[in-house]
């Protein structure tokens, strides 16, 4: 767990945090990594977050139902961009919209209007967004955040890749940012820990 965290938000206002949750758009409802995404909406639920997502399908969705089903707020932030390339809606989940004209407009709401952010494995729109909170929060553009990476996929592509070819560029008070870990509920977890701690 990365050291040194401070945050404005209180352990004792957990209900008003909102936490995105990055991650692809590809798994079908009933995949393994769908049933992942939806067990950590319901994690998020069950501790009184609220869940923002992209608000499309894939892992998107299943936060977003596992969230909705145990009574949280869904946030899906929606684009006219995205759509217009791809005929595709909010998802049935979502509670809140927050539409934008732009993907970029998208990626800085995902980014700036969160208390926390978790990623999912995903593709490159996943990567994308956590590359540019992870690069916010290391030159202090935005308040200290929990960035919270849940699966193998991302230490390998992280430490065992960018930390191992590239260690020279990365200092640990940047690596300091960013928190491992394996499954939803460890995430939720280590959520609650550093809330507490700070």
């Amino acid at each position: 767990m990365g050291a040194n965290h401070r945050f404005l938000q209180q352990a004792s206002s957990l209900i008003a945090m909102i936490v995105t949750v990055y991650g692809g758009s590809e798994p079908k409802a009933g995949s393994p990594a769908y049933l992942e995404a939806e067990a950590l909406g319901h994690s998020l639920a069950q501790n009184g977050f609220s869940a923002m997502t992209g608000g499309y399908m894939g892992t998107m969705e299943g936060v977003s139902k596992g969230c909705a089903e145990n009574n949280g707020h869904v946030i899906g932030v929606t684009c006219d961009e995205i759509e217009n390339w791809r005929a595709v809606g909010p998802n049935p989940w979502v509670l809140e919209e927050r539409r934008t004209e732009t993907l970029k407009a998208r990626l800085n709401v995902l980014v700036d209007d969160c208390d926390a952010a978790m990623a999912l494995p995903g593709g490159v729109g996943t990567l994308t967004e956590v590359m540019l909170l992870w690069n916010q929060l290391a030159i202090d553009a935005l308040p200290l955040k929990p960035l919270i990476l849940i699966g193998a996929g991302w230490r390998k592509v992280l430490q065992e890749s960018l930390y191992s070819e590239l260690n020279q560029y990365i200092p640990e008070r940047h690596r300091q940012l960013i928190h491992f870990v394996d499954t939803p509920h460890a995430a939720v977890d280590i959520l609650k820990q550093v809330l507490k701690d700070n």
